[in-house]
């Protein structure tokens, strides 16, 4: 049995490595590895139980919150082991695909994150969601990745970005033991190979792994219950039933969306008034089932006048009443949709129309209520106060604090850009771009000899 186990060993570890291998920076690589065992097992038991109970169970919420360090620590590990090969040219022939298998992993864990974060089931999710959207729908990506459909998210971030992040794992490994660690490209000096250290490198991972634990216990993951139409219709039910007239009218934000493509290419009308009110007329035995038919059948620009005058009715404080009203039949009907909002069925009427891209239509009428906004700016959160690099209640733990690039963009180059989302994809893919072909990059792939800080690393 010893020597079975022994003999594995030799086959899974590396065995020897210059005198410097056994420092902390080339155990870099290791505590990644041990991050993503610990995202893959909190994640398989979350799925496991399910959204509920990772959202109010105490043991669901610390296995949230373990899930969240762990994703904050496999990040920063990745990028300080690129530094490292970085400062140390440990990118040169034979090992740039090494490289190159490593910087796409680490683009994967950035935009794993990311979903992740949409799929957390709060508010955080809600206005994420929204803000990717029109990052990847300025990529001309968006009408492939639909981050408000939860069911497409939840099966990349669980099983495609997995997979293919395990894949490019192994083959970085494999090229990592094949050809060993890269010693110095400096002949003047001077690393005899010694035994590798692994109970060095299982204590440090051991630590990692207690320090994620006491992080998840101490700044747990925070958690804003996410905004719903029923709580909009209820407090502020004029707003609801104006939101409801621009809909009508097709000039609400989502009607009139347009950022490199246009990913909501429905009908505002037929989505959020005409459907979900013959549902209304049909659970209330007809009652106001002419309401909505003359409307149907006038000219475009009258419809539209109507929408105007139903719109301005409700921000003059007009009542909100199901009452058939001789002048514009679509105040009682809209009305009678706020009513059926408090209920909480329109919610659940609009995304039953599409369940495919649950909750999509739902999220998008949000949106255009604004009561989205409102609640991120209190929360000092929105794309001009820095948000998403900061959590809802304060600064631990920390946001996506790797969407830094992009927010010096959006306050610099791109703050008065009417295409900010569409550029600000275009740079950030460029720069992504760049990074995982730096190795391949003439006279740039000289610039860490230049910086003179690899000594740094092999003193140790």
């Amino acid at each position: 049995m010893a020597g079975w186990l022994a003999r594995a060993r030799d086959r899974i570890f590396i065995l020897k490595v210059p005198s410097y291998g056994n420092s902390i920076f080339y155990s870099l690589g290791f505590l990644a590895l041990t991050c993503l065992a610990v995202l893959t097992a909190s994640g398989l038991v979350m799925v496991f139980f399910g959204s509920a109970w990772w959202l109010a169970n105490p043991w669901g919420i610390f296995l949230r919150s373990i899930h969240l360090w762990a994703a904050q620590a496999f990040i920063l590990i990745i990028l300080l082991h690129a530094l490292v090969v970085f400062l140390t040219s440990g990118f040169k022939p034979p090992r740039r695909l090494t490289w190159v298998l490593g910087a796409v992993v680490a683009v994967l864990a950035v935009t794993e994150a990311e979903f992740g974060y949409g799929l957390r089931g709060d508010f955080s999710s809600q206005y994420r969601s929204l803000q990717a959207a029109d990052f990847w729908n300025g990529s001309y990506l968006g009408k492939w990745v639909n981050v408000l459909n939860n069911a497409q998210m939840f099966g990349v971030h669980v099983v495609i970005i997995p997979f293919v992040i395990f894949a490019l794992l192994g083959l970085h490994y494999l090229r990592v033991k094949t050809l060993g660690i890269a010693k110095p490209y400096r002949n003047d000096i001077h690393a005899p190979m010694v035994a590798a250290d692994h109970k060095k490198l299982f204590l440090r991972g051991s630590v990692l792994f207690a320090l994620i634990i006491v992080l998840a216990y101490v700044f747990p993951s925070p958690l804003i219950l996410p905004t719903r139409i029923a709580e909009v219709a209820d407090e502020n039910p004029a707003l609801m039933a104006q939101t409801l007239a621009q809909e009508f009218a097709r000039t609400s934000h989502t009607a009139t969306y347009s950022d490199s493509i246009d990913p909501y290419a429905y009908d505002t009308r037929a989505v959020y008034v005409m459907k979900p009110y013959e549902q209304y007329v049909a659970a209330n035995n007809g009652a106001g089932n002419d309401l909505l038919a003359a409307i149907e059948n006038e000219p475009e620009d009258a419809a539209v006048r109507d929408a105007a005058a139903a719109e301005d009715y409700f921000a003059n404080g007009g009542a909100i009443t199901a009452a058939p009203d001789s002048g514009n039949p679509l105040i009682p009907a809209i009305s009678s949709l706020v009513s059926m909002a408090k209920s909480g069925i329109y919610e659940s009427a609009v995304d039953a129309e599409n369940p495919g891209i649950r909750p999509t239509y739902s999220l998008r009428f949000l949106a255009d209520t604004g009561v989205l906004d409102d609640e991120a700016q209190q929360l000092r959160i929105t794309t001009d106060q820095w948000g998403m690099m900061r959590e809802e209640k304060g600064s631990v733990p920390p946001g996506a604090w790797w969407l830094a690039p992009l927010g010096v963009l959006d306050h610099t180059i791109l703050a008065n850009d009417p295409n900010g989302d569409r550029d600000g994809a275009e740079i950030l893919g460029l720069f992504a771009l760049l990074f995982v072909l730096f190795p391949y990059l003439p006279y740039l792939n000289r610039l860490p000899e230049k910086l003179h800080l690899a000594e740094i690393i092999w003193r140790s």
